[in-house]
Formats: structure tokens, sequence, C-alpha cells
């Protein structure tokens, strides 16, 4: 290759026509070496589907920006025209299954529909950590613990890569918020990062064999993501012995030359720092060597070959729709948590008057979810990484229509009625009445299901700034993780002027006056980014039964009929904590910002985040603090009854396998997860941060007909990548087991627990 040719292949191309497919323009790829039989290496965007994948319509009227001093087209970045695919549930979904054989299936429709749209590289799976609930990509991300963040997703990047696509562990590292994402200075203690957050991308790589590093938007420790040598080289190559390549997030890079000596391969999405007069004027001056461009295309070269890159045409196959479909569904119905049930469900197969409320200005009631979404919006008009455009959706109507008609139920009616913010007025099948005729129509119904919820996107979190520049919060943290809370536009900083402003949609107290109506006929359906803050007068033998369902994405409608009628049961469990309202890390946030949303330094642009909570977040804040949530982690119900009894551990060589066993004390089918926690000797005592109380190191799902028992062994190994048993030393910059004794708890949440005890 000649330098010329070394250095085009190093970035992405401006906006440009495919050139093996005249029918896409597209601006993720990397333009062709016809001559070396180099092929073009095209790129789509995730994590919930192939969003943004690099053909949009040809006929799309350009809109040019400058970047960087060149005109870019950006509508080939992102336009309602991209071509198709299953828009899944999100990934928060996929992580409440705790099941890995669901991550499984997730990364089988997205290799598969790669394959179908002539794709080489998935840009994802996200594993940051909800630190936050209020993180505007939460429902990107696996949730709140780094060992389930890991398993689900060692398990979707093994799919996509067994279909010969390369899969991308993003973002790398730290990225756990995206107010001022790309100037923010993270401050992580060493310690927090190791056990918290570089946990699961150490597992992606050790376990997974990742192919992929997306590095991050996001300063860490000082530096930012892309150039930072502890974490691109001492971290990721020489620890963990990665050997795939590291892409920049887009538009993430900072410098030419500390990109190229530290550890990044290839930048996106355009060459800026690294366009060719600049890496040429380094070679130059010698601050960068070619051995080092050699290098950085040899990475990704060799995961190209590995992965049949160069061996197959780029020429688009028809996507079946509806097996990727029948999967989503699937999906989507092995994530619902059913959070508590007061017999509402499940309704029965001859219920004859259904009303389904929700309100006016948001989407829950009226449309499918994914991120982003908005009213009168379809999907693909908002919703950026995540943004999918599918080929149909179906809506919570049609989905209990559909459902009624397969059960041979013809006589009942569906109504859908449609609340103001301020709870006032009422539409009725589109017809204007008051607040008084909902609750009356209510209260005569014989089933009542609210849907509700929180949506985000990327580009913003779910909280209220003075103004636009997103360094001073207008209110506390906690207003976000509210029902009551939204914005115009979720991808862009809410503020309590008139820019984008954030609004209270009276939800919690329409969900109020709705139960003390109909009691014993009420369900809440949750369609949530992440955790919610939760009104005491909902949880409990007084509130509603409440099912959530997270973003289900096209199937949305299906997923939840299929769930409400009991055609499917319920075994999902939380994979982020759901607090009481005003008793929350969010509210316990400094009043400084220092936590959240970073303190604004002496020259007014520089913003530093100090993780000053350590190794406690989620539900380790929760534990530390001794204060009980409405809903714990990895808490979720059935309609049928599990008991789980007679917890051991036994050694096994190295290993320890811990055994339980579990019993469907019900009269219907169901799941139910195993779940194991380790609990440190003199946790409280150890060296360094403060470790919490205990930490997740080992779940299975299990299913059981009605009466049946099954005995259940999780082994937990000293030496696997997530380190069970260990602590980070950063003294020595080791993990040390320490000796004594250790507490393992079992159960089906992080709270239903029976503790046994092994010494090492």
């Amino acid at each position: 290759m000649t330098l010329e040719q070394k250095l085009q292949q190093l970035t992405g191309s401006a906006p440009e026509i495919v050139p093996e497919l005249p029918n896409c323009k597209g601006a993720r790829h990397v333009s062709p070496i016809t001559a070396l039989n180099i092929p073009t290496f095209r790129i789509t965007n995730g994590p919930v589907g192939l969003g943004q994948n690099d053909c949009i319509s040809t006929l799309v009227t350009p809109i040019m920006i400058s970047v960087g001093g060149s005109l870019i087209d950006i509508t080939a970045y992102s336009d309602a025209s991209s071509a198709k695919a299953t828009a899944l549930p999100s990934a928060m979904a996929a992580a409440a299954s705790f099941d890995p054989s669901v991550a499984g299936s997730y990364g089988d429709v997205i290799g598969t529909e790669m394959a179908n749209l002539a794709l080489h590289e998935f840009e994802a799976p996200g594993m940051n950590m909800a630190r936050l609930p209020i993180l505007g990509r939460n429902f990107e991300y696996f949730g709140e613990d780094p060992f389930l963040s890991g398993t689900m997703a060692v398990s979707e990047i093994k799919s996509i890569q067994a279909k010969g696509m390369i899969a991308m562990a993003k973002h790398y590292v730290g990225n756990e918020q995206e107010t001022n994402r790309t100037s923010i200075q993270e401050t992580i203690d060493r310690q927090a990062m190791r056990e918290l957050y570089l946990l699961p991308f150490e597992m992606s790589v050790k376990d997974g064999k990742v192919a992929s590093i997306m590095c991050a938007y996001n300063y860490v420790n000082g530096i930012s993501s892309c150039e930072n040598k502890e974490t691109l080289t001492d971290i990721l190559r020489n620890d963990w012995g990665f050997t795939g390549y590291v892409q920049s997030d887009f538009f993430a890079t900072k410098t030419t030359v500390d990109t190229m000596n530290n550890g990044m391969d290839f930048m996106m999405p355009i060459p800026l720092q690294w366009a060719p007069a600049l890496l040429t004027s380094a070679l130059a001056a010698g601050t960068i060597t070619l051995p080092q461009i050699d290098r950085a295309l040899e990475r990704r070269y060799t995961q190209m070959f590995k992965y049949g890159i160069f061996d197959r045409q780029i020429q688009q196959t028809p996507i079946d729709f509806t097996a990727g479909g029948m999967k989503a569904r699937d999906i989507g119905t092995k994530a619902a948590v059913l959070l508590q049930n007061n017999g509402a469900l499940p309704l029965a197969s001859t219920v004859q008057n259904i009303v389904l409320i929700g309100k006016a200005s948001q989407i829950y009631a009226q449309q499918a979810v994914a991120g982003g979404v908005l009213v009168g919006k379809p999907m693909g008009g908002g919703g950026g990484s995540s943004d999918v455009v599918p080929n149909y959706t179906v809506t919570p109507v049609d989905g209990i229509k559909n459902i009624l008609k397969t059960l041979g139920n013809t006589t009942a009616t569906v109504k859908l009625i449609l609340i103001d913010d301020a709870n006032t007025t009422a539409t009725i099948d589109g017809t204007l009445t008051t607040f008084a005729a909902a609750t009356t129509a209510a209260a005569s119904a014989d089933a009542v299901v609210i849907m509700a919820g929180t949506i985000s996107e990327e580009g913003a979190d779910r909280a209220t700034f003075t103004s636009t520049s997103g360094t001073t919060l207008a209110d506390s943290a906690a207003a976000g993780s509210s029902l009551d809370w939204y914005a115009a536009a979720p991808s862009k900083i809410a503020t309590n002027t008139t820019a984008n402003t954030a609004k209270n949609s009276g939800t919690v107290e329409m969900i109020k006056a709705i139960q003390a109506i109909a009691p014993t006929k009420t369900t809440l359906v949750l369609k949530d980014n992440a955790g919610v803050a939760m009104d005491p007068a909902l949880v409990g033998a007084a509130g509603p039964a409440i099912l959530e369902v997270w973003f289900p994405g096209q199937e949305d409608g299906n997923i939840v009929a299929d769930l409400l009628f009991g055609q499917k049961n319920p075994s999902g469990k939380l994979p982020v904590t759901f607090p009481f309202a005003g008793n929350s890390f969010l509210d316990q946030v400094a009043a400084d910002g220092s936590q959240f949303p970073g303190k604004l330094q002496a020259d007014g642009t520089t913003s530093i985040v100090n993780y000053s909570e350590g190794l406690r977040i989620g539900y380790r804040w929760y534990d530390a603090h001794n204060i009980a949530p409405a809903f714990p982690f990895g808490h979720g119900l059935s309609y049928t009854t599990f008991t789980i009894t007679n917890p051991s551990v036994t050694a096994n060589g190295s290993k320890y396998n811990v055994k339980a066993t579990v019993k469907n004390t019900g009269s219907r089918a169901g799941a139910e997860v195993v779940q194991v926690y380790i609990t440190l000797p003199n946790y409280d005592k150890l060296p360094g941060l403060p470790q919490a109380p205990k930490r997740l190191v080992g779940f299975s799902k299990v299913v059981l007909a009605a009466g049946a028992s099954k005995d259940v062994i999780i082994t937990i190994d000293p030496a696997a990548s997530n380190h069970p048993l260990s602590y980070w030393d950063t003294s020595t910059n080791l993990w040390i087991t320490p000796t004594g004794t250790y507490t393992v708890s079992v159960g089906n949440s992080s709270k239903k627990l029976t503790t046994v005890t092994f010494s090492k």
C-alpha cells in the first residue's frame, strides 16, 4: 500500500453513495481500494437493532454543516429513510431477562440482519453503568451491576461474531452521563474503575473475544478517552491481552499525535485530526511513525480477515421481518418484570370492557415505544444511536385486539382514553370530554390498563437545568426519575426556561385517582429507560398491579398483550433499583453538583464529575446506607410462585459450587432466577474504597412446570474474569483475594436471600 492509501484507510469517508450499493447514500464506511481488493468497510450503529446503518435514500436533500473546516452532509448520518431493520426491545430489557440466551437471541437478530444489509461492524453492545437512573442512554445498556452487564454483553457479542460480524464494546470508559459528554471530566478512583466500570469490558475482551472497542467522548482522570494510554494500552492491551482495534466515537477525538501514540486505531466518521496533511506533518516531525500506522491498519484488517469480510461480496438480501418480529416479541415477553400484583393480572380471556389509559402528551398508550420516539412521530424519527426504522409497529390497542382475537373473544371492546397534563380533560376514542368522565369509564370497565413511563434519548439526561449549558441543575436531579417529568425534545438539555422546557405530566396523580375508583382491576404498565422513583402510594397492597416492559420496540402492543392476558408468564428481574421518591441516591447527590452534572471550574467551561460514591452504586448504595427501595435489584414476580430452599456451598477444586432447590409451588408453569451474591470477608475493613455489603456473582434462570422442582448449581470461579472473590488493590495494581469467611447469599432478589458461608 502507498502512504496515501494507508492514510485513506485509517478513517471513515465523507458522506457519499456507497460504491457497491448505488441505492445507498452512506456516512458510516471506509471507501474501498478496488485495486487491492479491499472492500468498502460498512458500519451500523446500535445497540437495539441496526440504526443509522450506512444506507439512506439517495433522494434525500443534503443538509450541509461545517465540521473541522469541511462541509459535511449530516442527513447521511441519521435520516428516517434509513434502511429498515427489526426494532428490538431495549438492551435494558434484554438484561432484565437475566438470561444469557436472550442476549444471544438479541445478537442473532442483529448479526442476521447485518448480513442481509451487507454490513460489517456493529457499534455495540453498550456496557456503561446505570450509575445515574436519569442517564439518557441507560436503555442502551445493561443496568447497574457490572457482572450482569458483562454476562449479557459476552453472550450478545458471541452471537454477533458467530455470524461473521464485528461487535464493538462501547463506550470505553466512564461515559455515564450525556450532559456535556464531549467535554466532561470524569474523576474515578482506579479501584472503582477496575471493580465496576471496566469490569464488563474486561469480560467482553477475555470471555467474548470482542473484536473492537469504541473509545468514548469524555475525559477520564484528566485525559481524553481516545488518547488515554492507561486505559487503551496499559489496561486494554497489556493487562487484558486485547488484540482487536480501537475506534473513536463519532467526532470524539481531540488530537493527532496522542491518539495514534496511545492506542487508537481507527477514526470515525471522517478524517478530522487524522487528515492526511496532519498525519504527514506528524510523520515528518517524527512525532508518529509509519510502523504505528501499519499497526493500526493491521489490527483492523486482522479482524476483517478473521470474520470473512474480505471473502464476501457487498450484496444486500431481503430481511425476514416476520422472523425478526417473532424474536423481538419473544425477547420482550421474557424481559418483562412483574413488580407487584393485586390480583388484577392476568386478565381473563372472557373480559368484555377494557379501558386503556395514558397521557395525551406522551406515547405510552398510543404508539409502539423505543428510545426518543414522540407523540405522532414514528420510530425512525428520533432515538440517536438506537434510531431503528422498523418495517412495522404494533400499537397497544392493536396488541390487545390481536390477543382477544387469538383467544376467540369477538365481543370485547377496547377504549383508548387520553388525559391532559392538568388532569382536567380527556378524550375517549377521540371524543373530547372531562377527566371525570374518564374515571367513570374506568369505574365501569372490567379491566383498567394505565400506561406510563420515562422516555429518554442519546444527547441528554433526564434532568432540568437553568440553561442549555447544562452546568447548573434547576431542581433536584431526582426529578428526572419521576413518571411526571418529560421534555419536548429528549435529545436536548431540558431547562426551566423557554428552551426545551421540562414539564410535569401529572401522571402520578392520574394513576392515584384511577386506582382509587378501580382498586382491584387496575394494572399499571411501565415503559422505562431505567429505574423509576416510585410514589409510596403506588407501592404495596393498596397500589395497582405493576408490569415493567421497558422500551418494547416494534412489537410493543403484542408483547404487552401477551403478558396482560397470561399467554406469557412474566419472568424478568430488575437490572436496576426502583427507589421510593424522596429517598434515592439521586436525592443525595451533592448540592454543589460534583457528582452530577459536574462542578464548573474557574475557567467557566470545564466541568468535573467526581464519582465520590466509589464502589457503592445501584443496589450497593442502598445496601450500604440501609435504605429499603420500592423494588430492589433482582426483584420480579410471576403468575405462579416459587421457593428457593436448602442453599449450600461446596468446594470443587479451586472453584465453589453453590446449590439450591427451586420449586414451583403454584398452579402454572413459570421461570425463576436463582441469584448468588458474595460478601467479602471483613468487607467493611478492607483496604481502599469502602466495599458494598454484597455483589452479584452468579445467576441461573430455571423453567419449571407447576409443582416441579430442580436442584440448581451455580459455580463460582475465583479466577473468572469478573473476579468474584477479589478487590483491586491500587498500591500493588493487583486483584487481591482476602482470606477469611465469605458469606454467600442465595435467593430471587438482592433483598430476599438466605445465607451460607465458606472460608478461604
